[in-house]
């Protein structure tokens, strides 16, 4: 087991990893910006180090910075949460290098799979259903065509580097065709740096699936089930739930062993997740995500596996904990995720909090860093918190959110909390009745 882990992230996920060393008995190094100076996680950790100033390039996506922090305190492992280096194969490549463990899958497992066209490459070679579309990158407006009429219109071009609905655009008709294709490249490019682009199948009223996978990086890989993270704004995610309500006991078994395979078939390390569409019975590839997810308290909570103590085991070289047949699932468990964000236009609401105050008794779970006084910086995510509840079935799990999201107060800011409010009494959300595109339907409609 490690001696030290330093934590290369802030907020409730440097947070999250930083209890689960305490837990582990494991000393604790994070590394902050001078805008974090007071943030929750600086002020419980053994050791910090401020690598910079507040912006991300020149602290938290500062490797150099980093690496220093790494053997000024002999740190011999770096935890990267989720975001910033967390999927960044030359960081992990640096690491190894330096001989500090990157508590994530290899280098060139990130690489396959940051390259969208790549990882739908190597899904399908791995026997994971993927959506049709182009084999690879579409260069001209002829073959764009071509592949559009093979698999149907609407179809939606998507860039190779991407993610989080950048460089991404949907042609209904031939007609929409160039202009899709040359508008997502180009954002491509200004975004990632790349303005490769791919072409699939577009799916008009599909669900956001997830599977939650482990792989011990010798062959064994297990699942955790799925989440449903159907409930989005411009494809970011707001509200996730785990089991699905779309899913039937026989669809959770049959993906989720497709996937752990594929883990293990791969050779894989540690934790990841494979994000599907589906769509009337189906189940389509879309990404595989390196790293911790934000919504993984939803699954810890129907399964009682801490996830962050499993990563840190198999990076250790402890293997899984866990056999397949020893992951139960039990009851129901949704996450919101509060931002600190106007709950209608969605503007980010930096300032002071102050008064915070968070719900408690039977299955509540609320991560967060923030507290009274805490200054929210103007400078990164606008998450300032998730609320997790967790019930025997969704009934009751609602009706325990219902209860949560009246007792959660924030004041000093706006935030999001007024959003979930209203959506825990729609009765769409009460039947477990949506799509990704529910949400940003309902919001227009509000305006």
């Amino acid at each position: 087991m490690f001696q030290k882990i330093l934590i290369a992230n802030r907020g409730e996920i440097a947070l999250r990893v930083l209890r689960a060393c305490k837990e582990l008995g494991i000393q604790t190094v994070v590394v902050h910006s001078t805008a974090d100076a007071d943030a929750m996680h600086v002020r419980l950790a053994d050791e910090s180090v401020c690598i910079g100033p507040p912006p991300s390039r020149d602290s938290y996506l500062n490797i150099h910075q980093i690496v220093a922090a790494c053997e000024i305190t002999g740190a011999d492992a770096v935890h990267p949460g989720y975001g910033f280096l967390s999927e960044n194969a030359k960081f992990a490549d640096i690491l190894a290098a330096h001989n500090i463990t990157f508590i994530g899958p290899s280098g060139d497992h990130i690489r396959i799979m940051g390259d969208k066209i790549e990882a739908k490459r190597t899904a399908k070679r791995l026997g994971i259903p993927v959506v049709p579309g182009s084999d690879g990158a579409v260069t001209d407006q002829k073959e764009a065509r071509r592949i559009a009429a093979e698999i149907g219109y609407p179809v939606i071009i998507k860039a190779s580097a991407g993610g989080g609905g950048r460089g991404m655009k949907v042609a209904l008709t031939e007609a929409d065709l160039e202009i899709a294709l040359h508008t997502a490249s180009t954002e491509a490019g200004a975004a990632f740096g790349d303005d490769a682009v791919y072409i699939e199948k577009y799916l008009e009223k599909p669900r956001h699936i997830e599977v939650q996978v482990f792989g011990d990086g010798a062959g064994r890989g297990v699942h955790f089930g799925e989440r449903d993270c159907s409930l989005q704004r411009r494809h970011q995610k707001v509200w996730e739930e785990a089991p699905s309500p779309a899913l039937n006991a026989e669809e959770r078994a049959r993906i989720g062993n497709i996937c752990a395979k594929a883990i293990a078939d791969l050779g894989y390390s540690g934790a990841g997740t494979i994000e599907f569409l589906y769509e009337n019975g189906e189940f389509y590839f879309i990404e595989m995500n390196t790293r911790l997810q934000v919504e993984h308290p939803v699954t810890e909570a129907i399964t009682g596996i801490d996830l962050v103590h499993e990563q840190i085991r198999v990076a250790s070289g402890g293997g899984l904990s866990v056999r397949q047949e020893d992951i139960k699932f039990n009851g129901h468990a949704i996450e919101c995720r509060i931002n600190a964000e106007d709950p209608r236009t969605f503007t980010p609401s930096p300032g002071t909090i102050t008064h915070f105050h968070t719900p408690g008794g039977l299955g509540i779970r609320v991560d967060s860093g923030v507290y009274s006084g805490y200054k929210i910086p103007p400078y990164y995510d606008s998450l300032i918190g998730k609320l997790i509840v967790h019930g025997r079935n969704r009934v009751e799990c609602m009706m325990r959110l219902r209860r949560a999201l009246d007792e959660f107060v924030v004041d000093g800011i706006k935030t999001t909390l007024p959003l979930f409010r209203d959506l825990v009494g729609n009765a769409d959300i009460a039947n477990g009745d949506y799509d990704i595109h529910w949400l940003e339907k309902y919001l227009a409609k509000e305006e």
